[in-house]
């Protein structure tokens, strides 16, 4: 029987309002995770689009900062690009700027991707810090509080791109993914078993180059080697996409509250 994922995509006017949105839910995640477990477990992208985000995040004059249990979050990466943290390419850089060096976030609880290393090195280290933070053993992957993704304008997510090797990879946490069509062609990228397995898995889309992408990933047939967005399927059974008005638009228009939902098989 085909696996049924319950879709809600969330449509907001502007790159404002969205960012806005993606903060609270940011800050919703980790309050419920915090509550639940103790403890935030958080994997975040790199992009454009997670920038104001991350902003508003660390922002005194902003509600977010002072609502987020800062001694109680844990914060990872989807991927990395295979450059030092320095460069403007790196994923922890730029989040570093953006966020981790302007809140009281102690740096013992931010387990970055090593992307000044071999690729191959980094991604194992990447993996055994991630083990040894889970307390794993044997073939128990980690679960995620909450994992936000991206998406390209070739249907890629994390560095999960088309046709390459890391789309096939079920059994690793971590991986190095080699890509050739991209000016940094080395990635190290979490695993989709690892994505699917988190509590709660998002998109975070704008522009209207992703409106493509987004209707063919959610209403066109499964190829996952073409489309690897297919390939996340929350075990947990639902998806939330929030997206702008562009990025939107090949979907079902929203209701009243921008809200509009679709089930998928796969």
């Amino acid at each position: 029987m085909p696996k049924k994922i319950a879709v809600e995509y969330r449509v907001y006017e502007n790159q404002e309002a969205l960012s806005r949105a993606t903060a609270e839910h940011f800050v919703e995640g980790i309050q419920s995770a915090v509550a639940a477990r103790g403890i935030a477990r958080i994997a975040i992208s790199g992009g454009g689009s997670p920038k104001p985000v991350f902003a508003l995040l660390a922002d005194p004059n902003q509600p977010y900062r002072e609502a987020i249990p800062w001694d109680r979050l844990r914060i990872f990466w989807v991927d990395e690009r295979c450059v030092r943290p320095e460069s403007p390419d790196s994923n922890y850089g730029n989040a570093r700027a953006l966020l981790l060096d302007k809140v009281p976030l102690d740096p013992r609880n931010i387990v970055r991707i090593e992307g000044e290393l071999d690729p191959e090195e980094a991604a194992s280290r990447y993996e055994a810090a991630i083990r040894a933070h889970f307390r794993l053993e044997g073939a128990e992957i980690p679960i995620f509080d909450v994992i936000q993704l991206g998406m390209g304008d070739d249907g890629h997510t994390a560095s999960l791109f088309p046709h390459t090797e890391a789309l096939h990879e079920m059994g690793r946490v971590a991986v190095a993914n080699h890509v050739p069509q991209q000016k940094q062609s080395w990635r190290a990228t979490l695993t989709w078993p690892v994505i699917n397995a988190g509590r709660e898995v998002f998109f975070l889309i704008e522009g209207k180059p992703k409106a493509d992408p987004v209707g063919r990933v959610l209403q066109g047939p499964y190829d996952p080697e073409t489309l690897p967005s297919q390939l996340i399927q929350p075990q947990s059974g639902k998806l939330l996409f929030l997206l702008d008005r562009a990025a939107a638009a090949h979907l079902p228009p929203p209701d009243a509250q921008g809200i509009g939902k679709l089930e998928i098989a796969r």
